[in-house]
């Protein structure tokens, strides 16, 4: 039986993933855009984040900074919304352009930017943004402004996404924080020749851009708006407006005490100026091709815990390895005939009753109803006597044979999730690849969210194909049925949970929720292109496929199953099974999690040591799902289909009871949203998880016991 996608159905997923890529031979980080002289570069705004919390905010949506004029800079007007990719719209991204004036060698000392009035209301957003940790990500060919931190021994020179939109300090004075708003920005722009003929020709290369921050007060500034020393110390821009004791002893006029802070707008404002300063320094040291390096160099010492990361889960696997061996030498022996004492065999004596003229069969002639065949019995017939007929040889789970391969309970949705399983395997195994290969890097912005998608989608495909003659195999005829569930009921709860968490997000306006237009686009996506991808599988799995061929008969009536030991029943069974898989990749999860949760200014690149712990882990689960379900054949319990889909995830819990773990000792998340969102997608995320690692469980189980059941019949 071949358990792979038959020519004609590949060449229709080929066809699909061409069709995809026609629009995608230009990859962002890859094409190289040069500047001569006095050429204006554009800079983008895009959001303000903090590892604090996990809302974003778009920069122009914030009510104390500078709103776009609407006027021309290097061809686009101001405040005008840069196309974004799926990806860059699921993480928050929202990019503008901005009325900075900067234009290739041109420095300037300084260039006042607007004099923006907020009232107390923004004043009080401002100190609660700067409070969090907030920092803002701007943008200039394609690279994140960035604060530059030298290492301890100033060897190495390393750069962190984002700059900070202002800082709090202690006053002795009043014994509480002020907080200060960085109202004066430094651009470096380090640039160097251009390669090839653009070099050639005056063209030059961004390699570098680097932010510097200043806090300084409203007053000394001279006739342009611009302070009058920029090097000097200066007093900073306090966000502060003093209480307006007149209106708040009329709102509590029966109160001795009057606070300091009110919410109530009695139309005070303060006047923030802005200004900004751009030096453009030529740095023949960094190439292009290596100019994200910078933002990578401070987790360089972290490639030591990375290999060990490599040994832990090697060392692990290969003590696996040695048990799958001794399980599949022992069942090898047993099904010969040659380990047959003791614990591991039954010897079952059939004997003939008084007056009952009926024989049982030999075990040498065919059995009806799928018995088993045994070898050698012919021979050692003559040794019994006539109330001994024969002695069986059959060990516990050679007494499954006629009900291994029963049809489990709820087969109708077992088959849809081994699709979507299947969906998640080739999206996981796509991403890793690309993300080998450098196709998928820090450059191009939201490519792994929009890549991972869209391979999802279109491996609509393959799902409709193996859960419909998984279903098929299952005795099911309602294909359509099962095609609806494939497509709706994985992705359908994906989709759900995510909605009901935007609604949270959206009453805080934030970023981070998602536009109406695209969860329209993410509905039309999972109805008009992925559904009919999972019918077309799912007709030419269930119609023009052969239901996978198992080597025993199924018998009409039930084995009952014996009382089993506690380590085999379902939930302690996951749990201990999943423990393993865990402690191979938990390692390289810490990576993970400082990159996603910790430390948002930073990205996550090794993806080789990723695609290496992935793979071992995966092997784990393998090796995880052959002795637990060996094990639970052994007790005579023929219910292992859904068991293996358990066993297989089980890791997954444990990695959820990693987060939980991560979230109180190494975060600190403010806010219920944030920590709503943050336990909400790490579940979702284990989810996906386990289910992935489930569906290889359920693979390797199959694949497993159809052949020890193969060898004994043949």
């Amino acid at each position: 039986m071949r358990s792979g996608l038959p020519p004609q159905l590949c060449t229709l997923v080929v066809l699909f993933s061409v069709i995809s890529l026609i629009n995608a031979f230009y990859i962002p980080g890859f094409s190289i855009k040069s500047y001569v002289d006095n050429e204006a570069i554009p800079l983008q705004v895009n959001k303000v984040y903090s590892d604090r919390s996990q809302l974003q905010y778009a920069y122009y949506n914030l009510p104390f900074v500078c709103p776009p004029t609407g006027k021309k800079h290097a061809g686009y007007a101001s405040g005008r919304s840069i196309s974004l990719n799926l990806g860059e719209v699921l993480r928050g991204d929202r990019i503008m352009t901005s009325d900075y004036d900067i234009a290739m060698g041109q420095d300037q000392q300084c260039q006042y930017l607007c004099s923006h009035r907020t009232d107390r209301q923004g004043v009080k957003r401002a100190r609660k943004l700067i409070e969090e940790g907030y920092v803002a990500e701007w943008i200039i060919d394609n690279l994140p402004g960035a604060t530059s931190f030298v290492t301890v021994d100033r060897t190495h020179k390393y750069y962190a996404a984002g700059f900070k939109i202002g800082y709090k300090e202690f006053s002795p004075s009043t014994g509480k924080q002020k907080y200060y708003i960085n109202n004066h920005i430094t651009l470096v722009i380090r640039h160097r020749q251009a390669p090839g003929r653009a070099g050639r020709n005056g063209g030059k290369v961004i390699v570098g851009f680097e932010v510097y921050t200043k806090s300084i007060e409203a007053a000394h500034r001279d006739s342009t708006g611009c302070p009058q020393d920029l090097r000097s110390d200066m007093d900073g821009m306090e966000m502060y407006i003093a209480p307006n004791n007149t209106n708040l002893a009329s709102k509590y006029p029966s109160s001795s005490y009057l606070p300091e802070e009110d919410d109530f707008d009695d139309g005070s404002t303060l006047t923030i100026p802005y200004s900004y300063s751009v030096y453009f320094r030529e740095d023949e040291s960094i190439d292009w091709a290596k100019r994200w390096d910078l933002y990578f160099n401070n987790q360089e010492d972290s490639n030591v815990i990375h290999w060990l990361a490599i040994i832990n889960s090697l060392v692990i696997c290969s003590l696996l390895t040695v048990i799958v061996v001794m399980v599949i030498n022992r069942t090898y022996r047993q099904v010969h005939g040659k380990d047959v004492s003791g614990d591991e065999g039954k010897l079952l004596l059939k004997r003939r009753k008084p007056g009952n003229g009926t024989k049982s069969p030999r075990l040498r002639e065919k059995a009806p109803a799928g018995l088993l065949e045994q070898k050698g019995e012919a021979e050692r017939g003559d040794d019994f006597s006539s109330d001994e007929e024969f002695v069986e040889d059959i060990t516990g789970w050679k007494l499954l044979h006629g009900d291994i391969f029963r049809a489990p309970q709820y087969a109708g949705y077992l088959a849809p999730l081994i699709g979507s399983g299947m969906q998640l395997v080739f999206m996981a195994t796509g991403l890793l690849i690309l993300s080998c290969f450098g196709i998928l890097n820090p450059s191009f912005r939201g490519g792994f969210v929009s890549v991972g998608v869209g391979l999802f989608v279109f491996a609509g495909i393959i799902s409709g194909y193996f859960s419909s003659r998984l279903y098929k195999t299952f005795g099911g005829v309602n294909w359509r049925r099962n095609t609806l569930l494939t497509a709706l009921l994985f992705p359908g709860l994906l989709f759900t949970t995510m909605f009901i968490l935007n609604l949270f997000v959206w009453a805080q306006a934030s970023s981070t929720a998602l536009p109406f237009g695209t969860l329209v686009g993410l509905i039309a996506l999972m109805l008009l292109i992925q559904l009919p991808l999972v019918y077309i599988g799912s007709w030419y799995g269930f119609h023009q496929s052969q239901p996978y061929e198992h080597p025993t008969k199924t018998n009409s009536v039930a084995r009952p199953i014996p009382k089993q030991a506690w380590y085999t029943q379902s939930v302690y069974a996951a749990l201990i099974a999943g423990f393993v898989p865990f402690a191979v990749v938990f390692i390289e999860l810490l990576f993970v999690f400082r990159s996603l949760w910790q430390d948002k200014s930073g990205y996550y690149y090794v993806f080789g040591f990723l695609s290496i712990v992935s793979l071992v882990g995966i092997l784990t689960v393998v090796e995880v799902t052959i002795v637990a379900t060996y094990i639970m054949l052994c007790q005579e319990n023929h219910s292992w289909w859904w068991q293996s889909v358990f066993i297989g995830g089980g890791s997954a819990f444990w990695i959820f009871c990693y987060c939980i773990v991560f979230y109180y000792t190494k975060l600190d998340i403010h806010g219920f949203v944030s920590g709503l969102l943050f336990f909400s997608y790490s579940f979702l995320a284990c989810t996906v998880y386990g289910l992935l690692t489930g569906t290889v469980g359920f693979l390797t189980a199959y694949a497993f016991v159809r052949r020890i059941y193969g060898c004994v019949i043949n």
